[in-house]
């Protein structure tokens, strides 16, 4: 049985790819794949944010997100020039395979499996109240895991996204706003 879309556990739910150009990657995502809608979230700021043990400052990018079956495909464009898990993977106007999403209830001992088997965290931060983090696992399985710890919210956009899907027809309304802003 695939897992439920936002209901968190061991299980993988998301899949995410950097891009240079977000709308233009939706709509071959759109047009190449049936997948869709994506639900667009513009311009995350965080003012504030760990990275790599130190602290930094003022990323910017933005996220669209559709769900295919069991996992959600995130297209993610950082526009800020500073450092970010993004950017230790994928270099400034390229595009690729970032990293794998956890959506989990047991946070801190998911954090601290990682750690224990001595992998780094590039980016620990909150968002929304809830925390979120990205555990460097690019030397192992070459890319990034994404820790998101569960919340209310977060479940229901989730859930609209997977119930968007069900049933699209592959054309209307292809880009859709994502209100309220999903975790990183």
């Amino acid at each position: 049985m695939a897992p439920v879309p936002g209901v968190p556990g061991r299980h993988f739910m998301q899949m995410a790819m950097m891009v240079d150009d977000l709308m233009a990657a939706c709509e071959a995502w759109t047009r190449t794949t049936g997948i869709g809608p994506f639900f667009h979230v513009p311009h995350v700021v965080l003012e504030e944010f760990g990275y790599r043990g130190g602290t930094a400052r003022g990323l910017d990018f933005s996220v669209c997100i559709a769900q295919s079956g069991g996992i959600q495909i995130e297209l993610v464009q950082q526009h800020s020039d500073g450092p970010s898990a993004y950017r230790d993977t994928i270099a400034k106007g390229q595009g690729g395979f970032h990293h794998l999403a956890i959506y989990t209830a047991g946070y801190d001992a998911d954090y601290a499996r990682y750690l224990d088997q001595g992998f780094v965290a590039a980016v620990d931060g909150t968002f929304g109240g809830f925390r979120y983090s990205y555990i460097d696992t690019s030397a192992a399985i070459g890319c990034m895991v994404e820790l998101i710890e569960e919340n209310p919210t977060q479940t229901d956009f989730f859930q609209r996204i997977a119930a968007a899907a069900e049933g699209w027809d592959g054309v209307s309304d292809p880009v859709r706003p994502g209100f309220p802003a999903p975790a990183l």
